[in-house]
C-alpha cells in the first residue's frame, strides 16, 4: 500500500489517506478511511463517476459511525489506470472483486466483516458480486439499475427515436474503432430528450447538483465510451439476486425514472435475506433531500449485520 498525507483541507471531509492497489493488471485508485469498529464498507460511484463526488457523502458519515471505509475508483475512472472512460462491466466487476481483497489486508479491517455499497449501475453490479464473492458479509444497493427490459423501456421511454439511432450508431462505430486501435468515442453521461447521450430521463440531470453541488470536482469528466454505455442494455444484475445468501439492503425512490423502482423491489424479493426500504423522490434524492433518512436506514442496516447491535 502507498499513501499520501491525510487529506484534511476540505470543509466537513475526515481523515483519510490515498492509497493504490492492483486489480486484473490495473492500478486502482482509493481513498481509506481508517475506522474503529473492525468493519469495513467498499464503496464505488455510479458507472463512470468517479469516488469523490459519488461516495464523500456517504463514506464521512459511515467513517463517523466507526466504520472503515475504501472507496475507489473504476479503471478508467478518477485517478485510477487503464484506458480512460472505456468501462466494461467485467472490468469493473474484477475491480470489485480486488477491492474486496485489498480491504481484507488492511490492518483495522476484520475480513469477515466486509460490506459492500453502491448505486445506480454499480449498485446492480453489488449485487452480481455479492451472489459470488464469498468474502462479502452484507450488501447496499442504492436506487440500483438492475437491468432488464424495463429498465430499457424506462430509458427509451425519455428519449426521441432518431437519438436512439444516433446513439446506437455511435457505440457500434466505437466498438469496429477499437479493433483498430482507435480512441474511444465518448457519450455524455447525461442530457435532454434528443441529444446522443447514455440517459434522457428528467432526473439524470439533478446529478451533477447532488454529486457536485459546490463544483469542487471540475475534473469530472462526465462521459462514457459509446461502446460500453450501448453494452449495458443486455446487462442484467438482478437475476442473481436469489444466490445473494448475505443481508441485502435495496433502497428505492418512487418517483426515480433512471433506475425505476419496480424492478429492483421485484428482484430482491428472490433473495432469501434481502431488506426492502422505498423513499419518496427521484434518483438522486439519497444525496439531496431524503440524505438523512437513507444513511440512518444504511447505519441501521450496517450495525444490526456487521456488528451485532440491535
Amino acid at each position: 500500500m502507498t499513501s499520501t498525507h491525510p487529506e484534511t483541507g476540505v470543509p466537513g471531509s475526515v481523515e483519510r489517506e490515498e492509497v493504490r492497489f492492483v486489480g486484473d493488471g490495473s492500478e486502482l485508485a482509493a481513498w481509506h478511511y481508517s475506522g474503529t469498529n473492525g468493519a469495513c464498507v467498499v464503496m464505488a460511484g455510479g458507472f463512470a463517476v468517479p469516488k469523490e463526488p459519488a461516495t464523500d457523502l456517504f463514506a464521512r458519515r459511515f467513517h463517523d459511525a466507526g466504520f472503515s471505509v475504501l472507496a475507489f475508483d473504476y479503471r478508467g475512472v478518477g485517478k485510477s489506470g487503464g484506458p480512460h472512460l472505456v468501462l466494461p462491466v467485467r472490468n469493473q466487476l474484477a475491480d470489485w472483486d480486488a477491492a474486496i481483497a485489498f480491504a481484507a489486508t488492511l490492518p483495522e479491517v476484520d475480513p469477515a466483516r466486509i460490506a459492500l455499497w453502491a448505486f445506480s449501475m454499480s449498485g446492480g453490479h453489488v449485487i452480481r458480486v455479492a451472489a459470488r464473492n464469498p468474502r462479502v458479509a452484507a450488501v447496499i444497493a442504492q436506487t440500483p439499475n438492475v437491468g432488464g427490459p424495463a429498465a430499457t423501456r424506462s430509458a427509451a421511454s425519455h428519449q426521441k427515436p432518431l437519438a436512439m439511432l444516433r446513439f446506437t450508431g455511435r457505440g457500434i462505430a466505437d466498438a469496429v474503432g477499437s479493433l483498430a486501435g482507435r480512441r474511444p468515442l465518448l457519450v455524455p453521461l447525461g442530457g435532454e430528450p434528443g441529444t446522443v447521450a447514455m440517459l434522457t430521463t428528467p432526473d439524470v440531470t439533478d446529478g451533477p447538483r447532488a454529486l457536485d453541488p459546490d463544483g469542487r470536482h471540475p475534473d469530472w469528466r462526465q462521459e462514457a465510451a459509446a461502446r460500453s454505455a450501448l453494452r449495458l442494455v443486455f446487462y442484467q444484475p438482478g437475476r442473481d439476486t436469489s444466490r445473494v445468501r448475505i443481508p441485502l439492503l435495496v433502497l428505492t425512490c418512487d418517483q426515480d425514472q433512471t433506475a425505476p423502482p419496480g424492478p429492483a423491489l421485484r428482484a430482491a424479493r428472490r433473495a432469501p435475506r434481502a431488506e426492502l426500504v422505498r423513499m419518496p423522490g427521484r434518483h438522486y434524492a439519497p444525496f439531496m433531500e431524503m440524505h438523512e433518512q437513507a444513511v440512518e436506514v444504511e447505519l441501521s442496516f450496517l450495525r444490526r449485520h456487521l456488528l451485532g447491535h440491535v
